[in-house]
């Protein structure tokens, strides 16, 4: 029991670094990117790309691709996503279902569709382990990775509370109207978020790379985790992203000492249930139909710039 507890935490630093990005999208640009899970096997397949095609070191290639995904992030926003958040709400969710669909066909064309895996690249660090007291062994690559994850969360809610881009980023999530009023550019603000968001979703993939196998095709499974995550911990939080991202870890770890088949429901069991316990307490509130479901999932909206 407590070593799957262990796991799961572990596990729940993953999930953040990709729940991050999708909360982050949402926050600012006000729009949810159902591509994110392509993107993040996209930058795994990068990643990987470099690695096995160029002869790269792991480290160098996640130092090269990062910034790629970057790229592509703040290209996107200012090719695709700009124009299609001036359609109203559907646009921007069909423009993101036909580019997921896009990124996997591409992804499906140029690397094929069996599983790839960086464990085989970083050596004995993919299986290696410490003995704790107890006979309970902890795995080192997931340690180094919930590290990571904790430096980049802090570090990018450093940027959003202690910097000048980060406070026109809270600004522009506020009021966006407002922020216009004070001499910010909220177009360069949603690019810049924009370039954040899929740098994580980039990272979040080369971590899945090096734990386990991608496939061109995980990227929805992968959206369906970072969504529960966020909505868990709270749409336009880090902090709440972080816990959130544990919680699911958590679950699905506990869940996985029932029964293997059962890891996975665990998970959406506790979305389900703290989605519904949202949806309850706005309902309370304010009985408004479909706005009240719509509203639960952006119940701490209004206080994540302060949380960031």
């Amino acid at each position: 029991m407590l070593e799957a507890l262990i796991q799961g935490i572990l596990l729940g630093g993953y999930y953040a670094v990709l729940a991050a990005g999708l909360s982050l999208m949402f926050g600012v640009v006000r729009f949810i990117n159902l591509a994110h899970g392509d993107m993040a096997v996209l930058g795994a397949m990068i990643a990987l790309w470099f690695v096995q095609g160029v002869g790269l070191s792991v480290s160098l290639a996640i130092a090269v691709t990062l910034p790629a995904m970057a790229a592509l992030g703040w290209l996107m926003q200012r090719l695709i996503f700009e124009r299609a958040l001036r359609g109203g709400f559907l646009i921007p969710i069909l423009t993101t279902i036909g580019l997921g669909a896009a990124l996997q066909n591409g992804m499906f064309g140029l690397f094929g569709s069996e599983t790839k895996s960086l464990g085989a690249h970083i050596g004995g660090l993919s299986w290696a382990s410490w003995e704790l007291p107890g006979g309970i062994f902890l795995g080192q690559l997931p340690v180094y990775m919930f590290l990571t994850a904790i430096v980049v969360l802090g570090t990018l809610h450093l940027v959003l509370t202690r910097t000048a881009f980060g406070r026109a980023v809270r600004a522009t999530a506020t009021d966006a109207d407002a922020a216009a009023l004070c001499g910010i550019d909220a177009r360069r603000v949603h690019r810049g978020a924009a370039a954040i968001a899929v740098a994580l979703a980039g990272l979040a993939g080369i971590f899945l790379a090096l734990r386990a196998q991608v496939t061109p095709f995980a990227g929805p499974m992968l959206l369906i985790f970072a969504f529960e995550a966020v909505v868990i911990g709270g749409i336009g939080s880090l902090r709440g992203t972080l816990l959130g991202g544990i919680a699911l870890g958590v679950a699905q770890a506990l869940g996985g000492l029932i029964s293997p088949q059962f890891s996975i429901l665990a998970g959406h069991v506790v979305f389900l249930t703290v989605l519904g316990w949202r949806m309850s307490q706005v309902a309370a509130a304010d009985r408004g139909g479909w706005r009240s479901a719509y509203a639960a999932l952006i119940l701490k909206h209004k206080t994540a710039g302060g949380k960031r």
